[in-house]
């Protein structure tokens, strides 16, 4: 069975069980969209892992999450890798998610990659591509 980029099967496990959410291209610019979305995550209980290469440097923090600089450097499980990236730079952090065992990918809205959402579903992780966290909530059935 072929799934839809945003299936409501997908989007619910997401958004209901999916607890622990790497935020790709998380900074403390709070005029950035993924600022916004890591911010409504958490006021939904959910805890974030600020992903970004500036984390390299050293020791960075947002909305006081440790901030790694790659998804491989975190040192505990993710279950939604949420990516906030182009949409030509995007495939390697759903291949990243895999790799990782991550549970779900998220691609924000405007983000797309279908060979990306291939590879990822044919791998056997749910994915969903093109859609907001917050528009999804806010349009929910129950």
């Amino acid at each position: 069975m072929t799934r839809s980029w945003q299936d409501p099967e997908w989007v619910d496990l997401m958004l209901d069980d999916g607890d622990t959410w790497a935020v790709v291209g998380l900074s403390n610019d709070t005029s950035r969209t993924a600022y916004a979305i890591a911010r409504l995550l958490q006021s939904r209980g959910k805890r974030i892992v600020p992903i970004h290469p500036a984390a390299a440097d050293g020791e960075m923090e947002v909305l006081g999450e440790r901030a790694y600089p790659t998804l491989a450097d975190v040192p505990f499980a993710i279950d939604v890798v949420d990516v906030f990236r182009r949409s030509e730079a995007a495939g390697e952090f759903a291949d990243q998610a895999v790799a990782i065992g991550a549970k779900g990918v998220w691609f924000q809205l405007g983000v797309v990659d279908a060979a990306a959402f291939e590879r990822t579903t044919q791998a056997g992780v749910p994915m969903v591509m093109d859609a907001c966290p917050a528009i999804e909530w806010s349009s929910r059935r129950h």
